[in-house]
């Protein structure tokens, strides 16, 4: 009784893939988490868009509706990233960000 290479080799190869697509998928989702009480933004121009999660209460503050009428006024309510898109640089949505965590 002899152990058949391609056979095993096969079979090895599957299994492994298997656990690739797991991971990837595991990882994926993970990353795609929004906790309880945020949302998930996108902010950047052009093709340089970066993922951020806000939480819900800077909707309430007026600099960050200025940034939703912005948003607004860009994209309508069809936003191309399948989350809502802020149209403006990073630098300033990190620096308003900062500011509101520090209220």
């Amino acid at each position: 009784m002899g152990i058949r290479l391609p056979t095993a080799l096969s079979h090895a190869k599957m299994m492994l893939r298997r656990s690739f697509l797991i991971a990837n998928q595991t990882a994926s989702a993970v990353a795609l988490v929004v906790p309880k009480g945020h949302l998930a933004v996108y902010v950047g121009e052009a093709h340089q868009k970066k993922r951020f999660v806000v939480p819900i209460s800077y909707l309430n503050h007026p600099s960050f509706q200025d940034l939703l009428s912005q948003a607004e006024e860009d994209f309508g309510f069809d936003h191309p990233m399948g989350a809502l898109t802020i149209p403006c640089k990073e630098d300033a949505f990190l620096h308003l960000t900062s500011y509101l965590n520090s209220l």
